[in-house]
């Protein structure tokens, strides 16, 4: 089943300070490391949705109302160009890993995610509920897309639950071992 890769970067990084897929990581922007990362595992389409950062990409669907419209809005295009799976990331989880993201393309069925971190996930192109709302918590997309929900250690968590702030993100690089890669 082929997969396309979809980065949300709708939001408007204000806990960060500024824009968070522009921030480097070990010297490549957010948004390229992920790009990067969902062509190793075997995307064969990559976009952003929410903005355009040199990549292919899609316009949020409801600026300002979450990113259950940008997985909509993956979803959308991913059935209209004829992939099965969607992988879908958050844009401020620079420092995910195949070793993260390998259950979530394993598991079987409609897709998964992980335990009280819906983000990323992996969700059939043709598995949201179709009663889905723009401002919906991502939580109730994946119960009612009928998402396995995996189990996640607590070092994977951190890297997995990426960075809001500009604290979240000194503790991630330091943890990784990026300094003050700013």
């Amino acid at each position: 089943m082929t997969l396309a890769a979809f980065i949300l970067v709708g939001g408007g990084s204000r806990r960060m300070g500024q824009d968070k897929a522009l921030l480097e990581w070990g010297g490549r922007r957010a948004v390229d490391r992920l790009a990067s990362l969902a062509r190793s595992l075997g995307a064969d389409a990559v976009a952003t949705v929410g903005g355009d950062y040199g990549l292919p990409w899609l316009a949020d669907p409801t600026p300002g109302a979450g990113p259950a419209g940008g997985v909509r809005a993956a979803c959308g295009w991913a059935a209209d160009n004829g992939y099965g799976r969607c992988l879908v990331m958050a844009v401020d989880a620079a420092l995910l890993g195949p070793e993260d993201l390998a259950p979530l393309l394993a598991a079987k069925g409609p897709g998964a995610c992980y335990a009280g971190l819906p983000l990323p996930m992996v969700i059939g192109a043709h598995a949201l509920p179709p009663d889905l709302q723009d401002g919906w918590p991502l939580r109730r997309l994946a119960e009612r897309a009928g998402l396995t929900w995996l189990p996640l250690g607590p070092e994977a968590a951190r890297r997995v639950r990426g960075a809001n702030t500009p604290e979240e993100r000194a503790g991630l690089l330091g943890a990784w071992g990026g300094g003050s890669d700013a």
